[in-house]
């Protein structure tokens, strides 16, 4: 077996779980290398090498022995880059980005170009600094979920229908269609069916969700029938990619229930 090499890497924790009497076993995700399962160990007892630093939402800058092949590879220190404290004070936005952290150790790749890899982390940390700074609701977690499918290299077709390549216009009937990955139009959706019917300006809302910078996400305009058509849309291609339920999904349902606006005063953010 090659002997392992060392490194020193930004990282994020996608998940820990407690292995023996003070080890951690952990899913990371690295800039070069995307999602990465290492051990480390003694953490649940060692004050000098981790010093509180293996939690959710901390970003790191680790000392990893990586091995090639399948071996696990191993951690031997982390230094605490920054916490985002904010996603740990407030539950919804604890539960949201523990949904997206569950996300991307679902979905993330072992290995890539490095490219794909690096825009992924960027999504990553992009995404604690927008439930930092917007109101975490229905709104926000369509557009991250849509950003998260983007930096995965599963981007929907929203533009053109994937059937025909013709830019969709506003004189047709507009479908979604799952397993093709996009939107269909009207001479395309007569030869196919589990098709989802969407309004074309909820398709240029997702469009333009995907091109805003992190501070402008709250300009994004939503009204309730967009939001409902987008939430549909993109949940139903979301859980196509993923397969299952993940676990954290419930328990943010419920926290974003919990907080949501009465139905006679919904949140619509402008732009």
């Amino acid at each position: 077996m090659p002997p392992p090499r060392t490194e020193r890497s930004p990282a994020l924790i996608l998940r820990s779980v407690d292995f023996g009497e003070s080890d951690r076993i952990l899913h990371l995700l690295v800039p070069d290398g995307g999602r990465l399962t290492a051990i480390a160990k003694g953490a649940r007892r060692s004050q000098k090498r981790f010093a509180g630093t293996l939690d959710l939402f901390n970003e790191l800058r680790v000392q990893i022995h990586r091995r090639r092949g399948h071996g696990m590879s191993r951690i031997d220190g982390a230094v605490l880059v920054r916490h985002h404290a904010a996603l740990r004070t407030d539950p919804v936005r604890f539960a949201l980005g523990c949904y997206l952290l569950e996300l991307l150790d679902r979905l993330a790749p072992e290995g890539g170009a490095a490219r794909d890899t690096r825009r992924l982390f960027r999504f990553a940390l992009d995404a604690f600094a927008a439930l930092a700074a917007h109101p975490p609701d229905a709104v926000l977690r369509t557009i991250l979920e849509l950003r998260a499918l983007d930096a995965l290299g599963m981007r929907p077709e929203l533009r053109r229908c994937v059937g025909c390549g013709e830019e969709l216009s506003s004189v047709q009937d507009v479908h979604f269609h799952i397993a093709d990955g996009g939107a269909v139009c009207g001479a395309c959706a007569l030869r196919r069916t589990g098709l989802l019917p969407v309004q074309l300006g909820t398709l240029r809302a997702l469009e333009r969700a995907l091109a805003l910078e992190v501070g402008q996400l709250g300009r994004l305009v939503l009204s309730p029938r967009a939001l409902e058509d987008a939430r549909r849309v993109v949940y139903r291609f979301l859980r196509f990619h993923v397969g299952v339920e993940l676990q954290s999904q419930r328990f943010l349902d419920r926290m974003l229930a919990a907080r949501a606006p009465s139905a006679g005063n919904p949140r619509v953010v402008s732009v």
